[in-house]
């Protein structure tokens, strides 16, 4: 019990509403439950009174706490610490699916690559073996070797040799395009000359023999000109003169070699021409015109 000292003539109910320090009850729940103490008769009697002193004896049932009668305010809940976020197990099995899933593909990819490399290093080796094997020709040479030679398997390469021909009538000299040696690949003989259907660079040649039994000192004149449908004229591609080719009156005889490479448009026809028809021998192996396409 707690001794409560009060002021005189103030009664216990004044303070009901004021609880008791160290106690949960408030002085108007238990105020049935302050006794006075009784003073002594001689004390009665003074002109003054002693201050009343009640004795508090706790709360009214004993059963229960003073607690159950005024309640005290439970401390708050701790706040959740909402910087860490609960995973819950289907996250973590996710995520340690998707760690291991890009593992497997970073080491299918190094597997890879390490094939790919040694492929290539095999590849590389093979190339050497076999480029060692045909007398050190280098591997970019011959493909392009291969390459040619399937393209002319392919393709026929163009190109003409015509023969002399006996039965001349007017220049430019006609040829004889498909008997003896004479023939024509990709290129069109017609109207006494070549025609070019294709531009491009070309070899030409041509070879004359002019033979006699008079000797007259005339000048001896071999010329390959062309022509083009688009030109107005004629333009010459290779010109030979001779003069002093002969003494007195003996027989006779001087030959002609032109040739020279040229860059030939599509529709150019090439022609030979000569100073005097009856002064050529047609034989095929001394009077032979031709090209061909590099």
């Amino acid at each position: 019990m707690q001794a409560y000292k009060g002021r005189a003539g103030s009664s216990p109910r004044a303070q009901s509403g004021t609880t008791l320090a160290g106690f949960g009850c408030r002085m108007e729940d238990h105020a049935k439950h302050v006794q006075p103490m009784p003073l002594p008769a001689t004390q009665q009697n003074l002109n003054y009174r002693y201050p009343q002193i009640f004795w508090v004896d706790g709360c009214a049932n004993t059963s229960s706490s003073c607690s159950s009668a005024s309640p005290i305010a439970p401390f708050p809940p701790p706040v959740p610490d909402r910087r860490k976020k609960p995973r819950n197990k289907t996250e973590r099995r996710s995520t340690g699916f998707l760690v291991m899933s890009l593992l497997i593909l970073l080491a299918l990819t190094g597997v890879g690559l390490s094939m790919f490399q040694i492929f290539h290093l095999e590849k590389e080796l093979a190339e050497l073996r076999e480029s060692a094997s045909t007398e050190h020709i280098p591997p970019a040479l011959e493909k392009l070797i291969g390459q040619k030679e399937e393209a002319m398997k392919k393709e026929p390469r163009k190109a003409a040799h015509l023969t002399g021909n006996p039965a001349q009538q007017d220049l430019p000299l006609e040829w004889e395009p498909i008997s003896g040696h004479a023939f024509t690949s990709g290129i069109q003989y017609r109207d006494q000359g070549l025609v070019i259907n294709e531009t491009g660079l070309y070899f030409v040649y041509s070879n004359v023999l002019f033979r006699g039994s008079v000797c007259s000192n005339q000048v001896l004149t071999h010329i390959v000109y062309k022509k083009n449908p688009s030109l107005p004229s004629s333009h010459v591609l290779m010109e030979d003169k001779s003069i002093n080719y002969c003494t007195g009156q003996k027989i006779w005889a001087r030959k002609s070699y032109l040739g020279a490479l040229f860059n030939l448009r599509n529709m150019d026809s090439l022609h030979v021409n000569v100073s005097k028809i009856a002064l050529v021998n047609f034989e095929e192996s001394k009077t032979f015109f031709g090209l061909f396409k590099l």
